[in-house]
């Protein structure tokens, strides 16, 4: 049964920044929180981008073996601000126990010594009912992420980042987050894979997955709801940007939305593709809100697992020039990409892919 929402709160950046203060120390986890403070001026700083990690077929694999290691070694190494995972903890044909959804994960994330913000991805909820995922309730799993993963008011990591959350901590969507720093704003939103779990005709039923019709009809209703909020999340973000005259916004979710191709000139090739309809609103919200945001907009996601960096066109003779994706690396690519954000550039954040030396 799900509990009723609580209102979201609009606080300003001092009250997100006094809270962190005065709670930090008692999570006994922050060491640098005085980097958090809003000082008045804009200051370049380099942030971590990454997800789809780790993907081992064997067990879970965890963060022991020595790619992510290396990976975990090479970010820490530079001394980022933070770092933002843009969802699947682990690879789309292992179970979705208890221990590889929250306990493995959240070990993962406390080797990092910034701060670490979680954004969910389908591999940890959407695609749990698959025989192979071990036949769980996808909605099941969904609350039991927000039970443990996004139960806090603060990020995971070494150090701790106070987030706000649209939802109560450990309740409905509270997953999705934001926070801001030095004239920048960033927000997660979950938007997962598998069609940002919108189930259409026809695709319900199959011998690799355990869901029945109810379940499929329940995950629609489900769909229809969280969608709503993820959109609402968004124009509030984008009004809380504007009001702090923020100069960029970087919102993160997991799934690859499909944007158009750019091969024909009267042809949106995304209209004809199957299996994406779940992604429309958010990016015709996206669009719609950067039109009116004077600033620099991108969209980063997973799920695909190459790095891509690009100005994505919904339709092939429109470009919209103040919104760039960044697509992050993911699976056997263990790598990262390092954004640095300076909000008196012109394109307020730069990206670097990051390949990990031996990776």
């Amino acid at each position: 049964m799900r509990k009723p929402l609580a209102n979201p709160l609009l606080a300003t950046l001092a009250t997100l920044s006094g809270l962190y203060l005065a709670q930090a120390t008692a999570y006994g986890k922050d060491r640098d929180h005085d980097e958090f403070r809003d000082h008045g001026r804009h200051e370049a700083y380099t942030i971590g981008l990454w997800g789809d990690l780790p993907y081992s077929k064997i067990g879970y694999g965890g963060p022991d073996g020595p790619k992510m290691q290396a990976l975990i070694k090479d970010m820490n190494d530079s001394r980022l601000a933070f770092s933002i995972f843009d969802g699947d903890t682990k690879d789309g044909s292992s179970l979705c126990t208890d221990a590889n959804l929250a306990a493995e994960p959240a070990r993962l994330f406390g080797m990092f010594q910034a701060p670490v913000i979680y954004v969910p991805g389908d591999n940890e909820w959407t695609d749990c009912h698959r025989t192979n995922n071990g036949s769980y309730n996808a909605l099941e799993r969904l609350d039991y992420l927000r039970r443990t993963m996004h139960n806090s008011p603060f990020s995971f990591g070494r150090r701790k980042l106070r987030l706000e959350r649209q939802g109560t901590p450990g309740e409905a969507y509270s997953e999705n987050t934001r926070w801001s720093r030095d004239g920048a704003w960033f927000v997660g939103i979950n938007a997962p894979g598998s069609n940002n779990n919108k189930v259409n005709a026809g695709e319900c039923i199959s011998s690799k997955s355990a869901r029945t019709q109810a379940d499929c009809d329940a995950d629609n209703a489900e769909y229809a709801a969280r969608n709503a909020k993820n959109l609402e999340w968004l124009s509030a973000s984008f009004a809380a940007a504007k009001a702090h005259d923020a100069r960029g916004i970087l919102i993160v979710i997991q799934a690859d939305p499909g944007f158009d191709w750019p091969e024909t000139e009267d042809v949106n090739e995304r209209m004809t593709r199957t299996g994406i309809d779940g992604f429309t609103d958010l990016l015709d919200r996206l669009v719609f809100e950067a039109a009116a945001f004077e600033g620099q907009v991108v969209l980063v996601h997973g799920d695909t697992h190459f790095f891509k960096i690009d100005k994505p066109l919904l339709a092939a003779k429109t470009l919209i020039g103040n919104i760039t994706r960044v697509q992050t690396f993911g699976e056997t690519n263990v790598h990262w990409v390092k954004a640095t954000v300076d909000p008196d550039s012109r394109n307020v954040f730069n990206f670097e892919p990051m390949i990990v030396p031996g990776n």
